[in-house]
């Protein structure tokens, strides 16, 4: 549950601060509008820090599902244009992507997903070793 806290509230404020820029540069906006919008990126940074992973790469591609969803209510609920079925389909393929990332490796989804990376039983030191693949 704490994960799911910290990436919607990471969500909240990468939009946030990135539409205070929106708001500037493409609909007239005063600068001051910027400041805040810094601020809010500045959590959004320290708050997927919080994430309990070994790689930020993953900490990001997992971020990124919950990041499209939180952009389409951003979209309807601030921007008032509501998302069409192509929208909520793209947010689901991406839900099960970050979910993929997030929870398959601790073998969440049992043998659906291997929770050990696959290692071959030949192990190549050199790009000319491929010579002797078994294969």
């Amino acid at each position: 549950m704490k994960v799911a806290i910290v990436y919607i509230g990471a969500a909240v404020a990468e939009i946030a601060g990135c539409f205070a820029f929106w708001g500037w540069l493409r609909l007239g906006r005063p600068a001051w509008w910027l400041l805040p919008g810094v601020l809010s990126l500045m959590v959004f940074a320290y708050l997927l820090t919080l994430v309990e992973t070994e790689a930020a790469g993953r900490a990001y591609a997992t971020y990124g599902g919950i990041y499209i969803v939180a952009s389409l209510a951003w979209l309807w609920v601030v921007e008032g244009t509501r998302p069409d079925r192509w929208d909520i389909t793209g947010a689901c393929v991406c839900l099960v992507g970050a979910a993929v990332i997030l929870w398959g490796r601790a073998g969440k989804f049992g043998d659906l997903v291997p929770s050990k990376p696959y290692t071959p039983k030949v192990a190549y030191r050199h790009f000319s070793d491929l010579r002797r693949c078994p294969v």
